[in-house]
């Protein structure tokens, strides 16, 4: 296929819109089902490097969550935690622990569900059918992945009444060194950023604490492939495997490590007792089921515990979550890895990871503050590698 001809650009009224290889060369993609759109293939290409990369790193089969070209999570294949699964809602999945791509996918799609609502599912090896079970019954565009089991394919193909967008890229394609886009009529280009992101990026610690476990250097490494393919700022929780928390877009760093730290506390406290508990009642989806929780555990837009509300989701009245007990669970977790896409201007960001768990950290370096950045962390026994790369996106 030379060419492939979309309903629209990124809003209905951009036409005409298409994708094609600039010399005229096939796609390296096949299209097996649905009708992708333009944001649709900018989530796939761009969700698609992230996993290709994280399995080219970890050695392990990985997944990605996105929506409007940045990530909601991204996760290896590790096994889950029984507390996990049910936050995540696929502890009732059969087979689950069988296959590293569900697990990676369960952590992946039940990190931020109300972001992931929706989304685009970047896989890094063959969907097999245990994995497109769980596909089937999220709300999501689409999916991209070298290849489909043909129990996967059929199960993928009856979701959203058979319109299901299903990508098949081929592993092998490698894009031109330089890449091209344009702004306002005028053409941008650049060097494709083949920078790669591995152990040996987070040997210059600079902390007085440098004792890097493997598995924080693992999710260390997870957090910054996630942050390469983030739109800028960003900043990246990680913990056990996954993106736990992702700040995407924000002009302002710390408002980056604020936005993704709220989001690594929710992942958390999801997984509390008082959270995994709520008696739901069983005529409420999996959609309202997260914003119910959302609710509960944020306090947003409404009380969902008070008196005529709480009948409209549960079969009795549940305990509220209380800020100390918030704290309480929060102040427990420990062991978090955290990314930035550029240095830490300022010690507060550090300060703001320290309540979210945060013990190590990988970021550039280079800022005038970098000494203060660097005492903060030391105050707190942290682990910081200054990279010396940048990973804007945008």
């Amino acid at each position: 296929m030379k060419e492939f001809e979309l309903k629209y650009g990124c809003n209905p009224n951009q036409k005409p819109a298409k994708i094609y290889m600039r010399g005229g060369e096939d796609l390296p993609i096949e299209i097996l089902n649905g009708r992708p759109g333009y944001i649709n293939f900018l989530d796939a290409f761009n969700s698609w490097q992230l996993v290709k990369e994280l399995k080219e790193a970890l050695g392990l089969p990985a997944v990605a969550s996105f929506k409007h070209v940045s990530p909601t999570s991204a996760a290896v294949g590790l096994p889950l935690s029984d507390k996990l699964k049910r936050a995540c809602f696929v502890d009732d999945i059969e087979d689950l622990d069988k296959s590293p791509l569900a697990c990676a996918y369960a952590r992946a799609r039940g990190t931020d569900r109300m972001c992931s609502f929706g989304d685009w599912v970047a896989l890094s090896d063959v969907c097999d059918a245990t994995t497109a079970k769980m596909i089937k019954r999220e709300v999501s565009d689409g999916i991209i992945a070298p290849g489909y089991d043909p129990e996967a394919l059929e199960i993928l193909k009856s979701k959203r009444k058979g319109g299901y967008n299903i990508v098949k890229i081929d592993p092998a394609y490698v894009p031109e060194e330089a890449e091209r886009k344009q702004v306002f009529g005028i053409t941008f280009e650049q060097g494709r950023n083949n920078f790669r992101i591995d152990r040996a990026l987070l040997s210059n610690i600079v902390t007085k604490n440098k004792d890097l476990p493997e598995a924080a250097a693992r999710d260390l490494i997870i957090s910054l492939i996630t942050l390469k393919y983030t739109q800028s700022n960003s900043v990246c929780f990680a913990y056990d495997g996954q993106a736990i928390g992702v700040g995407a877009g924000q002009q302002s760093r710390i408002h980056c490590t604020r936005l993704a730290g709220s989001k690594a506390d929710t992942w958390f406290l999801r997984q509390c007792d008082k959270v995994l508990d709520l008696p739901f009642l069983p005529t409420l989806g999996r959609p309202d089921r997260d914003n119910v929780i959302d609710g509960y555990i944020n306090q947003n837009e409404e009380d969902v515990t008070a008196e005529g509300i709480w009948q409209k989701y549960f079969t009795r009245r549940p305990e509220p979550l209380t800020d100390a007990d918030k704290k309480a669970f929060l102040a427990k977790q420990s062991g978090v890895s955290l990314g930035s896409d550029a240095f830490f201007p300022f010690s507060d960001n550090i300060e703001r990871a320290k309540k979210s768990g945060v013990a190590y950290i990988a970021e550039p370096g280079g800022s005038i503050r970098d000494d203060l950045v660097i005492e903060c962390a030391d105050k707190y026994g942290m682990v910081m590698s200054f990279t010396g790369m940048r990973l804007f996106h945008h």
